[in-house]
């Protein structure tokens, strides 16, 4: 198998490789001038470190956002803080000639005042997460990877959404991502993960990607599995179970609660290469030995 994803790689790098200097729309609408392919990369987002990663670019990496933990090597990276709390003089200590940032948060606005190259992600539905791939491997000439990646993780979403669909039930879903109440719309790509699981998220699709709820609406829609992202901050099923109306919820009667570990929220939450373990964790929980050992 590993043979046959470096030969893909190579057949792909006959026909594909960036030229500079090159010009590119980010996830923002800005227009990014990237001179020369960048040696010095610094990565604010997990899932973009672990997508630089996967196609062959960490040796690029300088530092990383406080939360990028894989692969081991970028987890050995200097930090530099995270999304609402960048170093933003720390970054610029690095002197990157591109920085990979999201969207959202103010960094972007405060690195250009400084002159610093940066290119903004928005990585939310599953068809992003391809998109994203490609892009960033256009930016530091691994577009032959990228696509290779690509091949790979729909390889392995196949496989893993094939056994899923063996389930003789598809029960309903309720995904928590913090307890505000933060959720996942059914377009969003952990809506998409939940029913390639062979769940049905009980979030209406009008209400967003990721929407904050009413407590009440989970009360009201029943639903049969509940897994929580939030369990790693302490949120957990005897805890649902004290909000008004929550221990008459189907899931929480059934003892259907799903608690996530943070290594578990790492591949669920991470819109990047390995989201395919991310789908696991979901039928795992959804299907419980479903799939076996």
């Amino acid at each position: 198998m590993k043979r046959f994803w470096f030969l893909l790689s190579v057949l792909f790098s006959l026909a594909l490789a960036t030229s500079y200097p090159l010009t590119v729309t980010d996830d923002a609408g800005r227009p990014v001038v990237i001179p020369a392919e960048p040696q010095r990369i610094v990565v604010m987002l997990p899932s973009a470190t672990e997508t630089l990663c996967s196609i062959g670019a960490c040796d690029k990496i300088v530092a990383t956002d406080d939360y990028s933990n894989w692969p081991p090597e970028a987890a050995k990276k200097p930090k530099a803080g995270g999304l609402y709390n960048p170093n933003v003089e720390l970054i610029a200590s690095f002197q990157p000639d591109l920085v990979i940032a999201s969207k959202y948060g103010k960094l972007t606005g405060s690195l250009e005042k400084l002159g610093i190259n940066v290119y903004a992600v928005d990585t939310q539905t599953y068809e992003d997460i391809f998109r994203t791939a490609r892009s960033l491997g256009r930016l530091v000439n691994r577009e032959a990877e990228a696509e290779a990646l690509v091949a790979r993780i729909n390889q392995q979403v196949y496989e893993l959404e094939t056994q899923a669909a063996k389930a003789a039930e598809r029960p309903s879903v309720y995904y928590e991502i913090d307890a505000t109440p933060y959720t996942v719309g059914p377009d969003s790509f952990i809506g998409v993960l939940i029913k390639k699981a062979r769940g049905e998220n009980i979030i209406p699709a009008e209400l967003g990607l990721f929407p904050k709820i009413s407590p009440e609406l989970v009360v009201e829609k029943n639903p049969q599995v509940i897994i929580l992202g939030d369990a790693p901050h302490g949120v957990s099923a005897a805890k649902i179970a004290e909000r008004p109306g929550w221990a008459g919820i189907r899931a929480v009667k059934d003892g259907r609660v799903c608690e996530l570990t943070r290594a578990q929220t790492d591949v669920v939450h991470r819109p990047g290469p390995r989201v395919a373990e991310g789908l696991r964790v979901l039928i795992e929980c959804i299907h419980p030995g479903l799939l076996g050992k």
